[in-house]
């Protein structure tokens, strides 16, 4: 589930063209200091886990520890990144499948978001049924795209091994090539490529419970698929460089697996990129939708929202009121964004959207976790650095990427991003009032 949550074939078909256009070469540098900025997240992650296992994840360990309005926030800023994503996931996914079916109609945003909107329902009617067919169905589309992938690095590193579009430099991962401002630019994209690890923790109520004190299951889950993770993206963002040059991945947009594919195989063998460009993304809408549904869940379990997202299927046993909810919003955004005037400005503001977003629910973990075992500061190095700071330091640089991004955002970004946080304001009080009523009741 870590693995498909981020969505390995997707997040490199759809965000390697912005990345190479904003750092160029240096995207291999960003995905390496990214990745090693989200494994402190991840430390974070893995050891608030153990205060409790809880469907919630970040809402409840931030809530438990900086008390519940920081609670709520972090879990509100989760809510708002994954039904922005249901637009910047379901958009690639529908592209894909009409280069299959109606290739003519690839740049077509009308047919592309209704497209999308009934991949977004199929999948949200298997993630209803229940989490055993969700995670038999990942299951089998993770495996059948890590076959795909594998394939085209071996092909990618035997054809142009020796003839690279862009030649291997030490460049590429030197901290020195950057100027703070490249830097933050492609930090932003890099977090994109890493969200929806996190997906496990918020299953973990729902696998087997560990011994108390020690990592659940969930935990250990989410630090097995980020180690991986880094290593993947590391050498797929080389495999791009070495196989297109700047033209090709530009103009190959949400669609760079299958322009490499079109280098390496002949057809049809190269359409299998684009099956597996769509099985990745489905999987990642599917972990996405369940993240957003246990945590409303949990939310709303707790009164900080409504108590009817928290209403269990009797047969199924999922929360499908929170499910039908993020479906629904969804749906409506597709809808909205229909009227954008291109396939890639809608992605573009969403993506950077949820990377403001991701940046602020995924910092906030960060502090909880330093400040929740300070005393492990005088445990030994490797229990101050792997419980405080790490997790801290990875904290601090979320926050200052947000805080630098804002200015460089348009309108439109800014409003999806800050402006989706600042609706929390709302639900919250709303929250409060009904917590009042009830006592005094």
């Amino acid at each position: 589930m870590g693995i498909a949550g981020t969505a390995p074939a997707f997040s490199v078909a759809v965000t390697t063209a912005a990345i190479v256009a904003s750092v160029g070469v240096l995207s291999v540098g960003s995905i390496f200091y990214c990745g090693l900025v989200m494994f402190g997240i991840m430390l974070a992650f893995f050891h608030l886990s153990k205060i409790t296992p809880h469907a919630g994840a970040a809402y409840a360990w931030v809530g438990q520890v900086f008390g519940r309005t920081w609670g709520f926030f972090t879990g509100w800023g989760l809510l708002v990144a994954s039904i922005f994503f249901m637009v910047s996931a379901t958009i690639p996914a529908a592209t894909s499948t009409l280069i299959l079916i109606a290739p003519d109609l690839v740049e077509n945003t009308l047919w592309v978001t209704g497209t999308a909107a009934i991949w977004l329902t199929l999948v949200t009617l298997v993630v209803t049924k229940g989490i055993k067919h969700a995670s038999y169905t990942q299951l089998i589309l993770t495996g059948i795209e890590t076959v795909v992938v594998f394939a085209l690095i071996i092909a990618a590193f035997m054809q142009y091994g020796d003839r690279p579009a862009h030649p291997p430099s030490i460049i590429w991962f030197s901290p020195f090539s950057f100027t703070p401002q490249l830097f933050a630019t492609g930090a932003l994209t890099a977090i994109f490529f890493y969200w929806g690890w996190d997906v496990t923790m918020n299953l973990s109520e729902e696998t087997k419970t560990g011994d108390s004190g020690k990592a659940h299951p969930a935990g250990k889950g989410a630090f097995w698929a980020m180690v991986n993770l880094i290593l993947f993206f590391i050498i797929m963002m080389i495999v791009v460089l070495i196989v297109l040059n700047d033209e090709e991945i530009s103009q190959a947009n949400t669609n760079v697996l299958y322009a490499i594919a079109n280098k390496l195989f002949p057809a049809p063998w190269n359409y299998l990129a684009v099956l597996s460009t769509i099985l990745s993304t489905v999987g990642t809408i599917e972990t996405q939708i369940l993240q957003f549904s246990r945590s409303m869940f949990a939310m709303a379990r707790d009164e900080m929202l409504h108590p009817r997202y928290a209403k269990i299927h009797p047969e199924w046993k999922t929360p499908w009121v929170a499910t039908f909810v993020i479906w629904f919003l969804g749906v409506l955004l597709l809808f909205s964004s229909s009227f954008m005037p291109s396939v890639k400005q809608i992605l573009e503001s969403s993506i950077l959207a949820i990377g403001f977003q991701i940046c602020f629910y995924m910092s906030l973990a960060g502090f909880a976790c330093a400040w929740h075992y300070r005393d492990k500061l005088k445990a030994g190095a490797y229990n101050a650095i792997s419980f405080v700071l790490w997790p801290l330091l990875a904290a601090l640089f979320m926050v200052f990427i947000a805080i630098y991004s804002i200015p460089t955002f348009d309108m439109v970004t800014n409003i999806m991003g800050i402006g989706g946080i600042l609706i929390g304001f709302i639900p919250f009080a709303l929250g409060g009032l009904r917590r009042a009523d009830a006592a005094k009741a």
